[in-house]
C-alpha cells in the first residue's frame, strides 16, 4: 500500500456505513481518523484495517462537544495533514409528533444537525490555509422531505442540508469540495433489518432479497468517488438509492 500524507476523518464511524468509509480511505493509502460516541466498539474496525495493511486511529467522540470536535481534528492534523472530513451521524428516530418529547427533539438536532455544523466549521478552518480539502455530510431521504413520525429526523436533516449548501458556496471558491450525500433507501445495516422485522415480519428478514437494501460498501465507494472528482465538475449533491427503489 501506498501511504499518503493525509488524513481521513470519520466522524460517526459505526458497524456499518462509518465503518465502510474508514476502510475504503484506509486502503487508498489515508491515515484514518475514526470517531463515533462509544469508542470501544472501533476496536473490531481498527484490527480489520491495520490487518489488512491500513492506518487507523480510534478515538471515543461526542461530537456535540465543541471541545471534542476540536481536539480530535486537530490531533488527526497533526498526525497529517486533514484532506478529508466525513460527517456521518444518524440520528435516526420515529415518534408520532405528540409522542416526540423535547428532549427527543432537540437531541436529535444536536446530533444530526448541530454536530454537523461544528465538524464543517473546525475541518475549515485547518483546511483553508493549505486551500485545498474536502468536506462531506451524510444525508437521508428525510434531507428533502418530512414523513410521518420523523418531525425531529427531517428538521435536522434539513437543517444539516442547509449547513451543506452553504459551506459548499462559501467554501468551493477557496478549492475546498463539500457535497452532501442523500441516501435514499434502506442501508443493510441491523438497524434497518429491526425495522422490516416489526413490519413486515420474522419471515420477511429469512427470505430477505437483498436488492432492495443499499450495502455500506457502496457508499463508501460514492464518497471515493466524490472525493476523486475533478474541481472543474464538482458535485455538491448527489442522491443514491437501489436500482429497485421507488422515488
Amino acid at each position: 500500500m501506498e501511504f499518503r500524507n493525509a488524513t481521513a476523518v470519520v466522524i460517526g464511524a459505526g458497524d456499518y456505513i462509518g465503518a465502510a468509509i474508514a476502510r475504503k480511505f484506509a486502503a487508498e493509502g489515508f491515515t484514518v481518523f475514526a470517531g463515533r460516541r462509544q469508542g470501544n466498539k472501533l476496536a473490531p474496525l481498527v484490527s480489520e484495517v491495520e490487518a489488512a495493511g491500513g492506518r487507523i486511529f480510534a478515538r471515543g467522540l461526542d461530537a456535540r462537544k465543541e471541545e471534542d470536535i476540536t481536539a480530535f481534528l486537530n490531533e488527526a492534523e497533526r498526525q497529517a495533514p486533514l484532506e478529508v472530513c466525513i460527517f456521518n451521524i444518524g440520528a435516526n428516530v420515529n415518534f408520532p409528533l405528540v409522542e416526540t418529547t423535547e428532549r427527543v427533539f432537540r437531541k436529535v438536532w444536536e446530533m444530526a444537525c448541530y454536530s454537523g455544523f461544528l465538524a464543517g466549521r473546525e475541518a475549515a478552518r485547518l483546511m483553508l490555509p493549505r486551500g485545498r480539502g474536502a468536506i462531506f455530510f451524510t444525508g437521508a431521504t428525510a434531507s428533502l422531505r418530512g414523513g410521518i413520525g420523523y418531525a425531529a429526523f427531517a428538521a435536522a436533516k434539513f437543517g444539516l442540508r442547509a449547513v451543506a449548501q452553504s459551506a459548499a458556496r462559501e467554501l468551493g471558491p477557496r478549492n475546498i469540495h463539500v457535497a452532501h450525500l442523500i441516501i435514499d433507501a434502506g442501508v443493510d445495516t441491523a438497524w434497518v433489518r429491526d425495522r422490516i422485522r416489526e413490519r413486515e415480519g420474522e419471515d420477511a428478514i429469512k427470505n430477505l432479497d437483498l436488492t432492495r437494501l443499499m450495502t455500506p460498501a457502496s457508499v463508501a465507494e460514492t464518497y471515493w468517488q466524490l472525493y476523486r472528482q475533478p474541481r472543474d465538475a464538482w458535485t455538491f449533491e448527489m442522491e443514491i438509492r437501489p436500482f429497485r427503489e421507488k422515488w
